[in-house]
């Protein structure tokens, strides 16, 4: 190579180094913005502070996945990996985390609340506790027990997932006929619902409700067809106190129920939640959670009242849940994929939902107790982290495309991380 050539091949490389720089994923100004947003978490499942003596918590959610054979557990959810210990070191610095909880007492849950910025989190649990009160802590009790009213044996004989499943909703079904005084079903659906079913929703409404959970998609399919009451009354006498039905034979019985609770949620100005995504456990249904097996429900005249939330934005269902963003009573989260997937990942399904209807899409964790190293405050954390980066690069995107100006970029980030919830709860 001469010498002209030699100085002119390195004057091309130090063009190149000199070159604009490639620009980052999120607006530097936009993501300070967001994280410094007090967030409303529509979807969590916080462990209340135990006494000495105490047993440990263990209501944080009707159907702990703790006890279900192993599964090929997602990255972000493995130990050791790097977003915890990211979280751990937030949260705690050098202190051991019990110390930390100690020194907090009371106002543990509400401090790391504080550190995740979050102002109120929608708890999802069986009962509220001393340490977990509004306001900071807003209640949505579990309904699922109360479709299942009949002999589960032979739903429960699936898979062992589904039997250790049914064992605790006939439990928590046992706990909702003990606080009506009962304890059996009533020989008739009538009796059932009247004495059972709506004193029920009445009293966790009474007790500060704004939402009924419902982790159907582990027990069955998200299908809940249209039944008359004929028909599901004739079930309910077949089976009632007697043998334990089919699948086939229960099912009809089961979608009557899910809609009227849901009816009955709509009058009580409860929202109703369920679980839309891929689940816990090697035996989880995938294909049962599709969103769009909700659409009868979401067009029934009879529901239109009723305000449905979608929690974990259907994952792997993303273009089919965001279709159903158009109907007057769908909402939808993003909890649990700010946990499992990285920002830019999510991103991508958040950009095409706040290109469609963004007044429908609301920030969530799915803060859970994973693991003694993942307790529900690292996974609330790293999931609160993850979900503003990925709002903030959805954002930016559609800035620098030019469907958005700045201000609304802005506008758009406070309703997803708190004015949607908002509205929709009249928080």
């Amino acid at each position: 190579m001469n010498m002209s050539k030699r100085f002119g091949w390195l004057a091309a490389i130090a063009l190149i180094g000199c070159g604009p720089r490639p620009q980052s994923l999120a607006d530097p100004d936009l993501l300070a913005e967001i994280q410094a947003i007090r967030a409303i978490d529509n979807h969590a499942h916080p462990v209340r502070v135990v006494g000495a003596g105490e047993q440990p918590d263990r209501g944080f959610d009707a159907l702990p996945v703790d006890n279900m054979e192993p599964q090929s557990d997602p990255v972000n959810l493995r130990p050791g990996a790097p977003a915890v210990v990211d979280a751990a070191r937030a949260l705690y610095g050098a202190k051991p985390k019990p110390q930390t909880i100690q020194e907090k007492g009371a106002d543990y849950p509400a401090w790391v609340l504080d550190q995740m910025g979050v102002e109120t989190m929608l708890a999802n649990r069986v009962e509220m506790g001393s340490s977990i009160q509004p306001p900071r802590f807003r209640w949505v009790p579990y309904a699922d027990a109360l479709i299942f009213p009949l002999d589960n044996a032979k739903l429960a004989a699936r898979n062992s997932d589904r039997k250790s499943f049914f064992g605790l909703e006939d439990q928590l079904r046992g706990r909702y006929l003990q606080a009506v005084g009962m304890t059996a079903v009533p020989a008739t659906l009538g009796d059932y619902l009247t004495r059972v079913v709506t004193p029920t929703l009445e009293r966790q409404k009474q007790g500060g409700a704004v939402a009924e959970k419902f982790e159907a998609a582990y027990l069955r399919s998200l299908a809940f067809d249209p039944v008359e009451r004929a028909t599901a009354d004739r079930i309910y006498a077949q089976f009632a106190g007697k043998s334990a039905p089919s699948e086939t034979d229960y099912k009809p019985l089961e979608d009557f129920l899910f809609r009227y609770i849901a009816a009955e949620c709509g009058r009580l100005g409860m929202a109703v939640h369920l679980h839309t995504t891929a689940g816990a456990g090697g035996y989880f249904d995938v294909t049962g959670t599709n969103p769009l097996l909700l659409e009868s429900v979401l067009n029934d005249p009879g529901l239109r009242k009723t305000k449905f939330v979608m929690l974990h934005g259907g994952w792997p269902y993303i273009r089919e849940i965001a279709s159903l963003l158009t109907k007057p009573n769908a909402w939808l989260d993003f909890s649990q994929q700010s946990l499992e997937l990285t920002p830019p990942t999510l991103a991508k399904s958040l950009r095409e939902w706040l290109e469609f209807v963004p007044e429908k899409v609301m920030f969530a964790t799915d803060a859970y107790p994973y693991s003694n190293e993942m307790g529900w405050e690292e996974s609330g954390w790293v999931a609160a982290r993850a979900g503003r980066q990925a709002l903030a690069i959805a954002l930016t995107g559609m800035m620098r495309d030019g469907e958005i100006s700045r201000a609304r970029a802005s506008e758009l980030a406070r309703m997803v991380l708190r004015e949607n919830a908002k509205r929709l709860y009249g928080i």
